[in-house]
């Protein structure tokens, strides 16, 4: 199965974050699904650190390359459908971020892994508990 991982589920893993739920975690830990992270997450991540509202311990540029690799998580880059199609989502997430990976998840047909419940108005796949 291919696996969107949100931001939070992400740092979460990454960190042994117990904030994780365990079918999350086993969905992520298991080598047959293809883990994809978004250009977008990466985005978000480098400004929170940049804001200082997220201390990695490292710097963004170093953590994150590292981070991928070693877990063999996919980059999933924006393509310009992607942000053509947040235009037609309805409003029910305000976050440019998470609409975002709404559209990726409804063009590539890609489950989302997130304990966000607005995903779920979507119609996107959520996949938490």
């Amino acid at each position: 199965m291919n696996l969107l991982l949100d931001t939070h589920s992400l740092l979460w893993f990454l960190n042994e974050d117990p904030h994780l739920v365990p079918n999350a975690k086993a969905l992520i830990e298991d080598s047959l699904n293809r883990k994809f992270v978004s250009m977008a997450t990466c985005w978000e991540i480098a400004i929170k650190v940049g804001l200082k509202k997220l201390d990695l311990g490292e710097p963004v540029s170093t953590f994150l390359p590292r981070e991928l690799l070693v877990n063999k998580f996919g980059l999933l880059h924006i393509e310009l459908v992607h942000a053509l199609h947040v235009e037609n989502l309805p409003r029910h997430h305000r976050d440019p971020f998470d609409r975002l990976l709404v559209a990726q998840s409804v063009i590539e047909k890609i489950a989302i892994v997130s304990s966000d419940e607005k995903f779920d108005s979507y119609g996107v796949v959520r996949l938490w508990k």
